[in-house]
């Protein structure tokens, strides 16, 4: 078969791309979830170009940031790097405008500023609602 950049054979990853492609096909409009993790950065150019191959596969995707884990600042996401695909279908357009403010507000910031600022926002709100729009007022 062909070989992708890094020595990876392109029939390889048919069958995996085959199953993470089940959650969309599913008889009757069930639901399936599907959780797969992948290590990056690791030096390894195969290690990239599979998760290259199968990022496109995914709705969502959300990075870890192992200078959170080291400061022991929980969760360890990487707000800037993790999202989801089609978030507009997932809220109200009103909310959807205020995630996008939320983002352009945590751009700048460093994903370990990032998540103690979202950690110190959320601590003194109830509701998503509350959260979002006291993101967006600044308070």
């Amino acid at each position: 078969g062909k070989v992708l950049s890094g020595g990876v054979d392109s029939n390889a990853l048919q069958r995996p791309k085959r199953f993470f492609g089940a959650a969309r096909n599913i008889e009757q409009g069930g639901s399936l979830t599907i959780v797969a993790t992948a290590l990056v950065d690791t030096g390894s150019r195969m290690d990239e170009v599979i998760f290259e191959e199968f990022k496109g596969t995914g709705n969502m995707e959300v990075h870890l940031d192992r200078k959170l884990a080291d400061r022991r600042v929980f969760p360890t996401i990487d707000i800037q790097k993790s999202g989801t695909r089609k978030e507009e279908m997932l809220m109200s357009k009103e909310d959807l405008s205020r995630v996008y403010v939320l983002r352009r507000v945590l751009t700048p910031l460093s994903a370990v500023e990032a998540m103690e600022l979202l950690l110190s926002k959320m601590s003194k709100t109830k509701t998503n609602a509350e959260f979002l729009s006291a993101m967006q007022n600044g308070k």
